[in-house]
């Protein structure tokens, strides 16, 4: 070999080593910001009912967090939902949270104790309301349930919430035109099919593990929520503004859909935190709900639609200094 051909090969290979460490500089970047070391410490989430997808994409973000941040100890609190997770996060108990955007601005709305504190770290995904009968009721739509034996969900959760709307809005009263029980997705599915109840709420993702295994051994059917609805639903003010009409996807349960969507009210999901907590802690809990995704995804589909294009649009509340910084730190 000439000297100039081990010249140039000589060349090309330090030309491949540099593009390799600019490779791999790239990745530290988007891994370990500014090469920092991770932080450390405790926080504490609060999830929701073991069957409901809350806790499913909690368990699941504490294992990318603990693969990101070793040193930082990650407890998860189960709840009764939204109302109880924001309640919980303003008042100091746990430090990050998911909850429904109508469950944090009727939260604010109604000045609750350390409401301005709250702060937005990520939008995730959306809910949506999901009203199930067993296949050969004769509901078939929400006024239908008048007088009916309706689960409505625990007082602390964002069903519970959305689900006394509803059936407002369709002209019926939570307490005296129906029996309501305060089942939730970890026991209204077992009722239904035990035949104690007559139809039960539900808003989560889709699919939500608890109708997935109801699937299995049960004949249900959803009764669809009309966009009608959700008009009179907006005439009611206030934290409604976040209901919109949309369709549940005709894959989200196939055995029970058969190929056809439904329709009925979607409401978006936010990650929340407070003023308070350590904004480079917020950052690096960003950068993991984003980088996280699909990892996350495969296991639970709804997360699958967390965007980093979309997932700075908090709304009721302002972003967290530190989700910010990592918002800007990523921007085209």
């Amino acid at each position: 070999m000439s000297k100039t051909s081990r010249r140039i090969g000589r060349r090309r290979a330090l030309e491949g080593t540099a593009a390799g460490v600019v490779a791999l500089g790239l990745l530290l970047w988007w891994l370990l910001p500014l090469g920092e070391a991770a932080p450390s410490g405790a926080i504490t989430i609060s999830t929701g009912t073991q069957s409901g997808v809350y806790q499913q994409y909690a368990k699941l973000l504490r294992t990318a967090l603990d693969r990101d941040m070793p040193d930082l100890k990650v407890t998860l609190q189960p709840s009764d939902g939204s109302q109880e997770n924001v309640t919980r996060v303003a008042t100091g108990e746990a430090d990050f949270t998911i909850a429904a955007a109508d469950a944090v601005e009727t939260y604010k709305l109604q000045h609750r104790p350390n409401a301005g504190r709250l702060r937005g770290v990520a939008r995730l995904y959306d809910d949506y309301v999901q009203l199930i009968v067993k296949r050969g009721s004769d509901i078939g739509s929400v006024a239908d349930l008048r007088g009916k034996r309706v689960a409505v969900g625990p007082p602390g959760s964002g069903v519970r919430l959305i689900a006394d709307r509803v059936l407002k809005a369709a002209g019926i009263d939570p307490v005296k035109d129906i029996t309501p029980f305060a089942d939730g997705i970890n026991t209204g599915p077992d009722r239904l099919r035990q035949g104690k109840i007559d139809a039960f709420f539900w808003s989560g993702g889709a699919p939500t593990l608890g109708l997935q295994q109801l699937a299995d051994r049960f004949t249900f059917r959803f009764v669809p929520i009309r966009a009608g609805l959700v008009a009179r639903l907006h005439a009611q003010g206030g934290a409604t503004r976040y209901y919109r009409a949309t369709t549940m996807p005709e894959s989200a349960y196939p055995s029970v859909q058969n190929g056809v969507a439904v329709p009925t009210i979607a409401v978006a999901n936010l990650l929340v935190t407070r003023t308070d907590v350590n904004p480079r802690l917020t950052e690096w809990v960003t950068r993991t709900v984003i980088k996280s995704r699909d990892r996350i995804g495969t296991r639970v589909h709804s997360a699958q639609l967390v965007d980093l294009r979309t997932a700075i649009y908090t709304d009721p509340l302002a972003l967290h200094e530190g989700a910010r910084r990592y918002y800007r730190s990523v921007k085209p």
